[in-house]
């Protein structure tokens, strides 16, 4: 096996292996904490665009967290002056990409409308998942809700509508903006019932190792408090903990 293929390999273990964590425990090691040792600070947590709002809702919450390459498309109303891309060149990209891949699509239709496109539906999404995707975000509605749920499939849109009218995919693989997060092709993307958030692809072995070593560090914090009588207790276990509470001045 060559040295790609091993990495490849490894990515793909990390990846199964960052399931066991809830997103938000990932956004703590993304960037959430800028002064917490474990915390990477691979971004400003307020200024930057790196996780979702809260216009989003997780349709199958059972199916617990995921993680994959961001596949991006951006769709809209039909153009005539433009035609040229099709959803099989989505589905050319969903191919193409590492796996598994996460389908971020922004979708860009006028105030009227963008609440009645229920742009992904049952054969779209057998084929993402035939192609290697687990999970699409998107900042529009999605539909067939019940056709999807046996799939285990995850889907976060912001509602759902039992229909749409004519669409058009405006762009394969570039960066994209969806409800608060932005992202481009290749980067990671982690999803559960809290929404999603991103961060590049060369951090996962680091944020894996982090996300471990923050377990064992909560475990023994929520430890402690489950046991304290009072706040001075509570305060004391927190002393000198910038992460999860205020340092002691």
């Amino acid at each position: 096996m060559t040295q790609g293929a091993r990495d490849f390999e490894r990515e793909r273990e990390l990846l199964e292996e960052i399931r066991q964590f809830d997103t938000p425990s990932v956004t703590n090691v993304v960037a959430t904490y800028p002064q917490h040792p474990l915390c990477l600070s691979l971004y400003n947590p307020l200024t930057e665009n790196w996780y979702t709002d809260d216009r989003l809702r997780c349709w199958y919450p059972e199916i617990g967290a995921l993680a994959g390459y961001a596949v991006t498309a951006v769709y809209g109303p039909k153009d005539p002056d433009f035609g040229r891309l099709s959803g099989m060149d989505v589905f050319d990209a969903i191919d193409a990409s590492p796996k598994p891949s996460i389908f971020c699509f922004q979708q860009k239709f006028p105030p009227e409308l963008a609440g009645k496109i229920g742009l992904s539906g049952g054969n779209m999404t057998t084929a993402m998942k035939a192609l290697g995707c687990v999970g699409a975000v998107s900042n529009g509605p999605s539909r067939d809700i019940d056709e999807i749920r046996p799939m285990s499939f995850q889907y976060l849109t912001s509602g759902v509508a039992p229909g749409h009218g004519g669409q058009e995919v405006y762009a394969v693989n570039v960066p994209v903006h969806v409800s608060g997060m932005d992202v481009a092709p290749g980067e990671i993307v982690h999803m559960d019932e809290n929404g999603a958030c991103k961060f590049p692809a060369q951090h996962l072995q680091q944020v894996v190792d982090n996300l471990h070593k923050l377990r064992e560090e909560e475990e023994d914090r929520m430890g402690k408090l489950s046991k304290a009588t009072n706040s001075d207790e509570v305060r004391a276990i927190f002393e000198g903990k910038p992460y999860g509470g205020v340092e002691k001045k």
